[in-house]
């Protein structure tokens, strides 16, 4: 089943991670294990969260990532070099979508997700409806 590339959007910031392929990342197959992947899309979001907003919002607010949806297309080897590429869709409510794009260092996709995201408050872990006021901080600069 052929998937759809994700492309980031044009009116989006294109957050970028650089990534880690450590000892234990990989798995018998000799490249970085499945569930690794799942680990840097939460990664690239709480990075990109924790780098646009200060301590004092981040202090009121919290995120829950409700599913997480994983194309694998290229296996990353333990030499391999990878950088995640992450952005946001439009709020629905309390929820974002976040893509992701996991891509070697000569630039091929080797991976891409899909994650909803609860925006909640920390305090009572309620979710809430992402504030208007939040929106342009995720927009391209």
């Amino acid at each position: 089943m052929a998937r759809t590339v994700l492309e980031p959007r044009a009116d989006r910031e294109i957050f970028e991670l650089p990534l880690e392929i450590r000892p234990e990342h990989i798995d018998e197959n000799g490249h970085v294990n499945n569930v690794v992947y799942v680990g840097w899309l939460q990664d690239a979001g709480t990075t990109h969260w924790n780098a646009r907003f200060d301590a004092e919002t981040r202090a009121k607010w919290s995120w829950v990532a409700l599913r997480h949806e994983i194309d694998y297309l290229r296996a990353l080897k333990p030499d391999a070099t990878a950088i995640a590429r992450t952005w946001v869709g439009d709020p629905h409510g309390p929820r974002f979508a976040r893509f992701v794009r996991i891509e070697d260092g000569e630039g091929r996709l080797c991976a891409q997700g899909v994650s909803e995201w609860c925006l909640v408050e920390a305090a009572t872990l309620r979710p809430t409806r992402i504030p208007a006021t939040m929106l342009p901080t995720f927009e391209r600069r």
